[in-house]
């Protein structure tokens, strides 16, 4: 493809996605295709000659469009957002152009330094303990999602507890792992993964609004420490993924510091709301933290995959994860002068994804971020009002952020019907928890083009397929 052959199929790609933007709200936001049915209208093989680009394009709209479930629908309700937005979407597509593997420093100067600033930036924004900053004892470093973040902690974890040796001779001795019955289930695949193991994760009690017992996980650390085990990580949530429960994070890290454990907080979605400074309580006792993830990619406009890992003493992940092969040894890293993001993940390769944050920063600035999380805030609130207003609907948690957990009165059948028949709708879609063993019904808000009227109309949707029932 010459450069004007790109620059004409570039245009049209753009004008692809332009168009998509503008139509996305027309589009039912839940694929309806059946299993199979993508993989029947392609090819058994592939083309022996080359083919156009313009019929790359009617293929994308006539086979794979069917099968795309609209994850930037101002409908889209379900799961935890994954917001993307223009500046971020060109920082991509320009990442993307660049084609750097970020590696070393020296490998893309200009990679590893934006990097930094960024995420040194992000920790400002976001009110985080200033050991999180690069010119102090940690920093911050980009992952591809919450699940690696946690998995990267986990590692660091286990070498501070076997006194960094694990990594040499595989013995990992008792080690033990502690985190609320509510935690992301990417915690227990991070223990598996570590080789700490699923039967040393001990999974602590929550209390009525689905936040960790701290004098549960207390109990439980004496209780193992009595019987010879080594406390290795405890790992608190801010917001949930059922329900967006917030653990009492400093009274957790209290009790991990007494233990001697790497104390890891998951703030995954809930973590960006701190750009607001009315919202700076839910890092209250994060200053205890030893590492700390947010995703920009669930509410901060950043198209997957942006994974923000800060840590407070960079040198425990480095000497965790660093393996330097002469093939990579250079000046600058000799130096001692640079950072080599390879030394702060699982992975050796790194695309350039500081682009899409810097460009979404610049584009908003952060009164224009903090303007629309501020909004999704507010229509949170609107809707838990009008759940609460209603007499065949009940709260079924409480709502700190952009989540509302709530239930239909007729029970777990009456719940089932009502979330299948809107999401067959298309109009909206939104999914499920359990809560007390109880099918729950949840809506997160928190899309980049999601308004009012979106809202009410799924409320709409809702109340009118409980009273059909």
């Amino acid at each position: 493809m010459t450069p004007d052959e790109f620059r004409a199929a570039g245009n049209a790609a753009v004008e692809w996605v332009a168009r998509y933007l503008e139509e996305v709200e027309d589009y039912p936001v839940l694929s309806r295709v059946e299993p199979g049915a993508v993989r029947a209208q392609l090819p058994p093989m592939p083309p022996e000659s080359g083919e156009p680009f313009e019929a790359m394009l009617r293929d994308l709209d006539e086979i794979i469009m069917p099968g795309i479930t609209h994850w930037q629908s101002p409908n889209f309700f379900a799961y935890f957002n994954g917001n993307a937005s223009a500046p971020s979407i060109l920082g991509e597509l320009i990442s993307a152009g660049l084609g750097t593997q970020g590696m070393l420093w020296a490998t893309s100067p200009a990679a590893t330094e934006l990097e930094t600033h960024v995420m040194d930036w992000l920790a400002e924004m976001l009110g985080l303990p200033e050991a999180f900053l690069s010119t102090e004892s940690g920093g911050g470093v980009i992952q591809d999602t919450a699940s690696s973040s946690t998995l990267v902690a986990m590692l660091a974890a286990r070498e501070r507890a076997t006194g960094f040796t694990t990594n040499q001779t595989g013995e990992l001795g008792h080690l033990t792992a502690y985190t609320s019955s509510q935690a992301h289930s990417s915690v227990e695949k991070a223990i598996r993964i570590a080789g700490i193991g699923s039967e040393n994760l001990r999974l602590v009690d929550v209390d009525a609004e689905y936040a960790m017992l701290p004098e549960h996980l207390e109990r439980l650390m004496l209780e193992d420490v009595a019987a010879g085990q080594t406390p290795a990580v405890v790992i608190a949530t801010v917001g949930t993924t059922s329900s967006t429960a917030i653990d009492p994070v400093g009274r957790v890290g209290e009790i991990a510091h007494r233990h001697g454990a790497w104390f890891h907080v998951d703030a995954a979605l809930a973590g960006s709301a701190a750009i607001l400074p009315e919202m700076r309580w839910l890092h209250d006792g994060v200053e205890l933290a030893d590492s700390y993830v947010v995703n920009p990619h669930k509410w901060l406009f950043t198209n997957l995959d942006f994974s923000a890992l800060f840590v407070a003493d960079r040198t425990a992940l480095i000497k965790t994860l660093s393996v330097l092969p002469e093939y990579l040894r250079n000046e600058a890293t000799e130096s001692g002068a640079v950072i080599d993001y390879r030394d702060w993940q699982v992975g050796l390769g790194r695309r350039f994804r500081a682009l899409k944050l810097w460009f979404v920063i610049r584009h908003y600035g952060v009164e224009g971020l903090q303007f629309h999380v501020r909004e999704h805030l507010r229509l949170t609130r609107l809707l838990s009002s009008w759940v609460d207003e209603h007499p065949d609907f009940e709260l079924a948690a409480p709502v700190p952020v952009n989540l509302v957990c709530f239930r239909h009165i007729g029970g777990d059948e009456a719940n089932q019907r009502i979330m299948d028949t809107v999401n067959a709708s298309g109009e909206a879609f939104f999914t499920h928890t359990k809560l007390d063993g109880k099918l729950t019904l949840r809506m997160a808000i928190g899309q980049t083009y999601t308004e009012e009227r979106h809202v009410r109309h799924a409320w709409d949707l809702i109340t009118k397929a409980a009273a059909t029932g």
